[in-house]
């Protein structure tokens, strides 16, 4: 067990805008907001999985919606409200939370809820990265219950999801109600026991996004070079370097899609690298061939001090370098990669994982 301190906040937001592939929400805005709850509450304990009792019951809370919405129309509350509402309809008592993904400001979502209940948070989320559609989790994949659904807006509202037939069905119809809650939402699902986080999360995640953004301000404060000090936490690779030359993006049925096109500098001064995201960063490629592809992770980070930049906040003439991590072994199999894999998102490739 460890405890979430104001002092870790930025850690932890560094490490989770890497993480994140481009999405789950702005992690400074996550951050600020997380700080906030802190300062009224106090600190949030943090538990392995290993730690979890038979009996105790663990829910899962995330933001829902698109990010370039997120950064002008702030969460509030929502996840305590939609935590509350979940357990007023399964007559279930969460004993502590989990976040939905290690992305962007979800990671530090369920620290909201958590401070304000004195409830602890788990080390694991149900991504290893971030996703832009609530389907899209390990949780789900290996049998954890997708229903009951609460949904909760700033104002208050709240709607539950009794039932559906998939966890696909789930995501459209909360993706239509948080389109109607200004494209903004949070939502918490029912509660799951130790067994199933134990066996569909990707564990100690919070402790990865926390030792990757310490190793870049350690890296900062030594005047090293911060890419090193994220490979030498996390395995990857560096894909390209370059200036941000063009960018595409559009809100479009809650979700930010797009493309960026990055002229090379440099060892890439020949080449150009195209991104396509929703939300988040799904597939890159180099001067036409593919470099990386979902499920594995593709990170946009700035050159000079490795900041993370989120897909809503690509901007032209950003020197920026991309990383490549591998994807989490659960989404690798042939399960994971039915639900996450290139063709689910409408690539008629089949998934090459990265060589590091």
């Amino acid at each position: 067990m460890w405890k979430v301190t104001e002092q870790d906040l930025e850690s932890i937001a560094i490490g989770a805008g890497i993480l994140g592939t481009g999405g789950g929400g702005n992690p400074y805005v996550g951050m600020l907001r997380a700080r906030q709850m802190i300062r009224e509450f106090g600190p949030v304990k943090v538990l392995s999985s290993d730690e979890l009792n038979s009996d105790d019951r663990i829910i899962c809370v995330g933001g829902i919606g698109a990010p370039t919405v997120g950064i002008e129309k702030m969460r509030d509350k929502q996840a305590y409200y939609a935590m509350r509402a979940i357990e007023d309809y399964t007559g279930l008592k969460a004993t502590a939370l989990v976040s939905n993904e290690i992305g962007g400001s979800n990671s530090l979502e369920p620290l909201i809820p958590a401070a304000i209940s004195g409830l602890p948070v788990v080390d694991a989320d149900g991504m290893g990265r971030a996703f832009p559609q609530y389907h899209l989790k390990t949780y789900f994949v290996y049998g954890a219950p997708y229903a009951p659904l609460a949904l909760a807006d700033e104002k208050g509202n709240t709607m539950i999801i009794p039932e559906a037939i998939s966890a696909h069905w789930v995501e459209r119809m909360a993706r239509a109600v948080t389109i109607q809650m200004g494209c903004v939402a949070c939502y918490a699902t029912t509660p799951m026991n130790a067994e199933q986080i134990r066996n569909t999360a990707v564990l100690d995640t919070l402790t990865l996004a926390k030792d990757l953004g310490d190793a870049v301000k350690r890296a900062r404060e030594q005047h090293e070079d911060p890419i090193a000090g994220i490979l030498d936490t996390h395995p990857g690779k560096v894909l390209f370097q370059g200036k941000i030359v063009d960018l595409e993006r559009r809100t479009t049925q809650g979700f930010a899609r797009g493309k960026v096109t990055i002229e090379g500098i440099g060892g890439y001064a020949d080449d150009h690298m195209e991104i396509e995201f929703q939300n988040e960063n799904l597939i890159a490629s180099i001067s036409g061939d593919l470099v990386c592809i979902v499920p594995d992770l593709i990170c946009i980070v700035d050159t000079e001090r490795a900041e993370p930049i989120t897909t809503e906040l690509l901007r032209y003439g950003f020197r920026v370098t991309v990383l490549g991590f591998p994807a989490p072994d659960l989404w690798t199999t042939p399960e994971g990669l039915a639900v996450a894999g290139p063709r689910a998102f409408g690539y008629e490739v089949d998934y090459t994982p990265i060589v590091i």
